[in-house]
């Protein structure tokens, strides 16, 4: 009788455990905080301007492009599944790369031919003479271990980057004040982002241990330039690392900030955009309980379009 009482007061404990955590989750619910539109970045407009396009134009491009390419659609939401996230998070963030940030293919194939011209070719990550093989294997990464996962690995050698290296003389060479993805694993121009998700070589490389285990695709080598282009660049593949990144973002808010922001695709697709999800959940968090996060220009067009990019699933 004792041993059974003990067990019942355990699992009410339990119970009230789990339900004090649980109320303790601040749900976002969808829609958008700010009433009209944060401002759009310059270099935006100016690259949509250069277009000889607008913005408006460049969302009904993609919007009709998901519109009418079910098989698409029908990868975004099987994608999606295998993350379990909402499939319209996926659709919001090609909805506002395409918008923001390039202009999109006429069609789904276009993707894969273009992801085809960059197989096999023949590149590497690195700033100068120094490949990025020679640049992680100084002493100022020791502390990061090549064991951990991808995404603890890398971010701690991007944390490295910030603190030792950007815009500073190290042993001779004169590093750009310039972001660790922009300075090594962009070797055609800075700023160059690929494919369907717009996804930066750095962004995948970090995400190669999720994608890997959930969705069967190799894990990325830094060294193996080709393969980290082939990944972002072909739609299938890239879909699983649009997702990964959607999935941490969402993990990231709940783990940190006590913020669920699975049902507010603006939200996600913001952070999408800016990245740092780990970051900005610590300074949310940092406000206080019943802090809630903002939408940027670019998630706020996806809430403000919300009904109509969810008739596209």
């Amino acid at each position: 009788m004792k041993r059974f009482l003990l067990a019942l007061l355990f699992t009410v404990a339990w119970a009230a455990s789990s339900s004090t955590f649980a109320a303790s989750i601040t749900v976002v619910p969808e829609g958008n905080r700010n009433t009209v539109q944060p401002k759009v970045p310059g270099a935006s407009v100016r690259r949509t301007r250069a277009g000889r396009t607008t913005f408006d134009d460049k969302y009904e491009k993609i919007r009709d492009l998901l519109a009418k390419d079910r098989a698409l659609v029908s990868k975004i939401k099987s994608t999606a599944s295998a993350y379990n996230i909402d499939p319209i998070h996926i659709i919001g963030a090609v909805v506002g790369e395409h918008t923001y940030n390039v202009d999109a293919y006429d069609s789904l194939q276009t993707y894969y031919i273009k992801a085809a011209a960059y197989a096999g070719n023949s590149f590497r990550f690195g700033y100068g003479d120094e490949t990025i093989k020679t640049f992680v294997a100084r002493p100022e990464f020791s502390k990061c271990d090549p064991n951990d996962d991808s995404y603890s690995l890398w971010t701690c050698r991007e944390a490295v980057w910030e603190k030792s290296f950007r815009g500073r003389k190290v042993d001779g060479t004169s590093f750009p004040d310039n972001r660790f993805s922009a300075v090594f694993f962009q070797p055609f121009y800075a700023g160059q982002t690929f494919g369907l998700g717009q996804l930066n070589p750095l962004t995948a490389l970090m995400f190669s241990d999720m994608v890997a285990k959930t969705s069967g695709y190799p894990k990325l080598d830094e060294n193996k330039a080709s393969d980290v282009y082939d990944a972002i660049m072909d739609p299938d593949k890239s879909l699983a690392y649009m997702a990964a990144t959607i999935r941490r973002s969402i993990d990231d808010y709940k783990s940190i900030a006590h913020v669920d922001i699975s049902r507010n695709p603006g939200i996600t697709s913001t952070l999408y955009n800016t990245g740092g999800s780990a970051e900005r959940a610590a300074a949310l968090a940092a406000r206080g309980a019943g802090a809630m996060p903002e939408e940027n220009y670019y998630g706020w067009l996806v809430n403000d379009k919300l009904a109509e990019l969810k008739s596209l699933l």
